[in-house]
């Protein structure tokens, strides 16, 4: 006869973290034989593991001795002579006297009255501006496990994050602590003990009583009902010679991700700018604050929490309930619909006595961009000026102009966006004076007292087209009139001729000459 009890480990988990102490609790299945191998008694058949504390007498002495050193998932075939299991006695009609008794034995769980939340980190994000503090709601995935291995739960299998205050009594105390000091995107092993999990009770279905509890969690969201819009990585270009308020109206681009890095939505992949009024509540009350006091071509991150974007409910498709928004944001241009044409001079002629005034005919070259130094056009590259004739005020060298001064709402397709500020680098080259307002034809010397006679070449008393162009043309050529510059001579000449032919027969007579004379001129002669 044997006097100690003799144990064979069957199988051996390659991990052991933690090894069966005497005054630990331990959960168990086992198959009880004698040996012969006439079972006797099974945890399996009962459909429930042995639950106890080892050395403490509430076990024979054999398993008493048995438990000490094992790790969850090993398997033991344990021998145990009858002086430390029934003896001569034996145990009632079950176990007969002096029997050698055999124990198939898993261990399943362990843990000990004095254990508390364990948590192990095995990822951590290289930047953790925030950790998790009481009174936070996160947003997390986990797989819920026994200490065995056995999956009880699971946030993946859902599709959807559990959500949730930590600190304040919403989760098992053991969440509730395990969670505290975590930074998004951490990955952490949280082991609690039944006290802090489900206790002595279970959940009433996966859970069993008495259950350590394993959750492998990922942290994807974090914020506090207190915070508000946070701006972060500012890019200021200098210099900032406006900042946006209230009212204006701005393009920008930008990408919108959740606080783990997942993309939402872009601006970039619609190759398109967001346009829109920034504190007239057409936006998301995070991004009306956030856009507030930006510089044209700034970029900024603006953290906006759940209560200042979509709430709890999100968008239902790309933006979970109660997610924090992340936009990083690049500012192409604002305006205000109250905005006049801006007139910047960069270079002036020490000897400027004549300025351009509304009716002159100028000639200059021109960059044309947006305000985000987007190239639109310029006269440089066609080798010519741009010509025209002015219609108010002074042509200077740097122009800024509002949208709706320039292409408006609509813009020029696949030129320059809708509602784009317009910046023109212009330098002029030359300038003809107009001629004053009304005025397409002037005389510079008195008008002769026999204009009719002088016209009429041929002497028939009638002026015809050909004779009232050539008469006015010479005038011109030899300085005595003038043609308002910068429009086609023929087509002024022929409205002179058609206001003085009154009758519209295509000749002028002297009795129409004299009755034109007597109206007010201004192209008229």
């Amino acid at each position: 006869m044997f006097n100690d009890i003799v144990i064979e480990k069957t199988f051996v988990p390659e991990q052991c973290g933690r090894a069966v102490k005497v005054g630990d609790y331990v959960r168990y299945h086992y198959n009880g034989m004698f040996p012969d191998g006439k079972k006797f008694d099974s945890s399996y058949d009962r459909g429930s593991t042995y639950n106890v504390y080892v050395g403490k007498k509430q076990l024979i002495e054999g398993m008493d001795r048995a438990l000490v050193g094992m790790c969850v998932n090993e398997r033991r075939l344990v021998t145990i002579p009858p002086q430390l299991a029934y003896g001569k006695e034996g145990y009632g009609d079950v176990i007969p006297s002096d029997a050698i008794l055999n124990f198939d034995v898993l261990l399943l769980d362990v843990w000990n009255p004095d254990d508390g939340v364990q948590s192990e980190t095995y990822y951590t994000p290289e930047n953790c501006s925030r950790k998790v503090e009481v009174s936070d709601y996160v947003r997390y995935h986990y797989n819920g496990t026994l200490l065995d291995g056995t999956l009880f739960d699971s946030s993946h299998t859902r599709l959807r994050t559990y959500d949730t205050y930590v600190g304040i009594g919403w989760l098992i105390a053991g969440m509730d602590q395990g969670l505290l000091g975590m930074c998004v995107g951490e990955r952490r092993i949280i082991t609690m003990p039944p006290s802090l999990g489900y206790g002595s009770n279970g959940d009433g279905s996966d859970i069993p009583g008495q259950a350590s509890l394993v959750f492998d969690v990922v942290l994807l969201d974090l914020h506090n009902p207190k915070d508000g819009v946070t701006i972060t990585n500012q890019d200021i270009p200098q210099p900032c010679l406006r900042k946006s308020i209230s009212g204006d109206f701005i393009r920008y681009h930008y990408n919108g991700s959740l606080l783990d890095g997942t993309l939402f939505d872009s601006s970039y992949s619609r190759n398109r700018t967001y346009d829109t009024y920034v504190g007239k509540g057409s936006l998301i009350g995070g991004m009306d604050e956030g856009l507030i006091g930006v510089c044209i071509g700034e970029r900024r991150r603006i953290t906006i929490p759940p209560h200042l974007g979509y709430g709890e409910e999100g968008t239902g498709t790309k933006i979970p309930g109660s997610a924090v928004l992340v936009f990083d944001i690049h500012i192409i241009d604002f305006h205000n619909p109250s905005d006049t044409v801006v007139i910047i001079t960069n270079y002036k002629p020490e000897v400027c006595e004549t300025l351009a005034k509304k009716g002159d005919f100028v000639k200059y070259h021109y960059n044309a961009s947006l305000m985000d130094g987007s190239f639109i056009d310029s006269t440089y590259n066609y080798g010519k000026t741009y010509n025209i004739v002015l219609g108010a005020n002074q042509v200077r060298r740097h122009l800024v102009i509002p949208p709706h001064l320039g292409y408006g709402e609509r813009g020029v397709d696949g030129e320059v966006p809708a509602s784009a500020v317009l910046v023109f680098d212009i330098e002029m080259i030359e300038m003809e004076a107009g001629l004053p307002d009304g005025y397409m034809f002037i005389w510079n010397e008195e008008v002769s007292a026999d204009l009719f006679t002088e016209m009429d070449a041929d002497k028939d008393l009638q002026v015809l087209a050909s004779e009232f162009s050539d008469y006015i043309l010479r005038q011109v050529n030899e300085g005595k009139g003038r043609l308002a510059p910068g429009f086609n001579a023929n087509l002024i000449i022929e409205n002179m001729f058609s206001n003085q032919d009154r009758n519209g027969d295509g000749k002028i007579t002297e009795e129409e000459f004299k009755l034109k004379a007597d109206e007010t001129p201004h192209d008229e002669l």
